[in-house]
């Protein structure tokens, strides 16, 4: 993206109440529309070539994992989406199947551009790369992907204190077609973002039911068969940290603590960027309940699982981290200043 479209977009209030989620109708006619146009490109697209958008998605996805959305990484996929991804989509397919398959891809890449930008806090740039991502999946007639893109949206919203909308989102990822014939692991996604949402809301029953339907949709998760790419991450850790975000919201601060330690214990190490976040949140659970030594060493550990990580998120909780330590730092030489003082510098190299 160019300076200065980046400069507005940066500008611009988030906002998702004027999105309209598709009707069945709409979702078939989307699909009309896209076998219908005319190619811009003398390009003869093959499976190959969408074979080669995977690898690459594949690729960003799993550096993301590890080092977050900012940097490098979403500078490269945002260009390898707007030269090679656009001119494959311009082309000519010379079958349906060919067309479904580059335009789910490309609706793949779009999500993770725009998963990268809400990693990053740049959420009105993320809302338009999801917006694009969804619309996309409609064109491929890919009903699980388009509930995984409204998942994410619905996580967004969350994040950003608007939990009305997070259940609208959620909901739809859940509806028809998006949920029924999602794998089990995706299932289990879509529904604890939903919990998130109705926990956010303050919706105690609902979102309590949500968790069990999740936990039970990852239990018949066995990995056999076919399982998109897009939810290789997605297991006992991300459920547990899922979990205990709904519970905090709920109030229910030891569950919190118990669901927060069991993803730690259970996270693989190559998630480093949400491993550092979720020990920032299980740091910030602890010193809510009076526990400052038990806080303060789970944020050392935080901290340490920061290195090379390019997150807003992560940064987020840096800065939780700092806030909650506030009272604490008049005490010159104690653990918590002295954490705080590391806080602050992680803060100024980022």
């Amino acid at each position: 993206m160019d300076i200065e479209r980046r400069q507005v977009l940066a500008q611009t209030a988030y906002s998702v109440a004027g999105l309209v989620l598709p009707s069945e109708a709409e979702w078939q006619q989307a699909g009309e529309r896209a076998r219908a146009r005319k190619p811009l490109s003398p390009r003869n697209v093959t499976l190959d070539d969408v074979a080669g958008v995977r690898e690459m998605t594949t690729f960003l996805s799993r550096r993301d994992q590890e080092r977050g959305g900012r940097g490098v990484g979403r500078i490269a996929l945002v260009a390898y989406l707007r030269t090679d991804v656009v001119e494959l989509l311009s082309g000519r397919f010379p079958t349906d199947r060919v067309r479904r398959a580059m335009t789910s891809a490309a609706a793949e890449l779009a999500y993770l551009a725009g998963w990268t930008s809400f990693d990053a806090g740049e959420h009105p740039i993320a809302l338009r790369w999801l917006t694009l991502a969804t619309q996309l999946a409609e064109e491929a007639g890919d009903a699980p992907l388009a509930g995984h893109v409204l998942r994410a949206m619905a996580h967004q919203a969350v994040d950003l204190k608007q939990p009305a909308e997070a259940i609208r989102l959620a909901e739809g990822s859940l509806s028809g077609r998006r949920y029924r014939e999602a794998c089990w692991r995706e299932k289990a996604l879509l529904g604890v973002v939903h919990a998130r949402a109705l926990a956010a809301a303050g919706h105690k029953t609902q979102a309590a039911a949500a968790l069990l339907q999740a936990e039970k949709d990852l239990v018949r998760a066995t990995g056999e068969g076919e399982e998109p790419e897009r939810v290789w991450f997605f297991g006992e850790a991300s459920l547990a940290h899922e979990t205990a975000a709904a519970l905090r919201d709920l109030g229910d601060l030891k569950g919190a603590e118990r669901e927060f330690k069991r993803s730690v214990r259970t996270r693989r190490t190559q998630f480093k960027r949400t491993h550092s976040v979720t020990l920032g949140y299980l740091g910030d659970v602890q010193v809510r309940q009076g526990q400052l030594d038990a806080a303060c060493a789970t944020w050392k550990q935080a901290l340490d699982a920061m290195t090379r990580v390019q997150s807003g998120r992560a940064r987020e909780a840096v800065v939780q981290m700092r806030r909650a330590l506030s009272p604490f730092r008049t005490r010159g030489g104690s653990p918590a200043a002295e954490l705080d003082a590391r806080a602050r510098a992680v803060l100024a190299d980022r």
